[in-house]
């Protein structure tokens, strides 16, 4: 499985200032990584709790955001 420290501290230190576009306003660490942007709207980077794998999860105001969100997010997931 995915080290949960080792992945946070990889993702921390790929934390952008904004994602496709939007500033990230916070960063928690509790369940993963997640970012919140400043339009509402957000992105988890979790590790699986059954298999070893990253799983990305997004909100976001309509599909197309979302979408953008979860690519950036599988990119970044690849680079962990």
């Amino acid at each position: 499985p995915v080290e949960k420290p080792r992945m946070v501290e990889m993702l921390l230190n790929l934390a952008p200032a904004a994602i496709s576009g939007v500033a990230v306003e916070k960063v928690e660490t509790v369940d993963g990584v997640k970012y919140y942007l400043n339009d509402g709207s957000w992105l988890l980077i979790r590790p699986s709790g059954t298999e070893p794998v990253l799983r990305v999860y997004a909100e976001a105001p309509n599909d197309n955001r979302v979408k953008a969100l979860l690519g950036f997010g599988e990119e970044m997931a690849a680079k962990a």
